[in-house]
């Protein structure tokens, strides 16, 4: 039987392969979403809101069959997520060996029209109790130290614009059939040929996996909740650049342990620490370690301003 570093090896190159299938999937041949909205009895057709939290509910609904599938395929089973906010969205969980197991979170964000080359941003996880203590069920589906690997599979895209997508609108689609009589009684739906005449929502989808750790900055990626920050360059993102990314899981791991609660000395003050390169000046290891990344700059500005 082969060992667990064998075992995830062979997880997370299947898994890169397998999510190169996936813009075909859910995207037409001109990159737009194949969901256009939402279908009530009298097949008035929703348009479906560009927010992100919307978006990614219906981007994990529509990836299921096919992540469902992927897992039989290789011998592993689905656990979900028993409750909205617990880590992982996915526990994968080997059939031959129940032993070995990978957390699959799903992590989307779209492509930030004011800084060019960089997504709106994203966070990985908790950094509190389940990620200190690493025992814990607390707001996790299996403790944390029972997964071999933490893993990302991520989805970029593009919103549509204010001026292409008005979320108000109610479509009445012809290929669907004929108007009904609610649909004449509401007289608000407007009428087009077919699905594809109605704008969607994202288009232009990109995916990757990566683990979490090479993703990850060293600042939190909300201000008030114990979130992990993540880089938002999407090239760096792609090779999976992190601040970490030479440094290495455990430094990762160590670091978000104990941020903002391990303290320094800094002008005769204790001060909390807060970036990683105050913890490797508290460790005393070299900060060239450390990989630069780019950041967000001054948004362009606006037109007329």
């Amino acid at each position: 039987m082969k060992n667990h570093a064998a075992l995830k090896k062979a997880f997370m190159a299947a898994l890169t392969q397998f999510v190169t299938e996936l813009r075909d999937h859910v995207a037409d041949e001109d990159g737009q979403w194949s969901v256009k909205g939402f279908i009530d009895i009298y097949r008035n057709v929703f348009t479906v809101s560009s927010d992100t939290k919307i978006v990614s509910k219906i981007l994990e609904i529509h990836l299921l069959p096919k992540l469902l599938a992927f897992a039989g395929q290789h011998g592993y089973s689905i656990v979900l997520a028993e409750k909205q906010n617990w880590y992982p969205d996915l526990s994968f969980v080997s059939k031959a060996e129940p032993g070995l197991k990978f957390a699959v979170d799903l992590k989307t964000s779209y492509r930030d029209p004011d800084f060019p080359g960089h997504v709106n941003g994203f966070t990985l996880g908790s950094h509190g109790a389940y990620f200190k203590d690493r025992a814990s069920t607390k707001n996790i589906q299996l403790p944390y130290a029972s997964y071999a690997a933490h893993i990302c599979l991520g989805v970029i895209y593009t919103r549509a614009g204010a001026d292409e997508l008005d979320e108000t609108r109610t479509f009445s689609v012809k290929e669907l059939g004929h108007v009904t009589r609610k649909q004449k009684a509401e007289g608000s739906a407007a009428i087009v040929e077919d699905l594809r005449s109605i704008t969607s929502a994202v288009r232009d989808f990109e995916f990757f996996v990566c683990e979490k750790w090479q993703l990850a900055s060293d600042k939190q990626g909300s201000g008030n909740t114990a979130n992990i920050g993540a880089i938002t360059w999407i090239e760096d993102i792609r090779r999976g650049h992190g601040v970490f990314s030479r440094l290495g899981e455990k430094w990762f791991d160590e670091y978000w342990m104990n941020h903002g609660q391990a303290t320094m000395l800094r002008e005769g003050r204790s001060v909390p620490i807060r970036t990683l390169a105050d913890f490797m000046d508290f460790k005393g290891a070299d900060k060239k370690l450390i990989v630069p990344v780019r950041t967000k700059t001054t948004p362009r500005k606006s037109k007329g301003l």
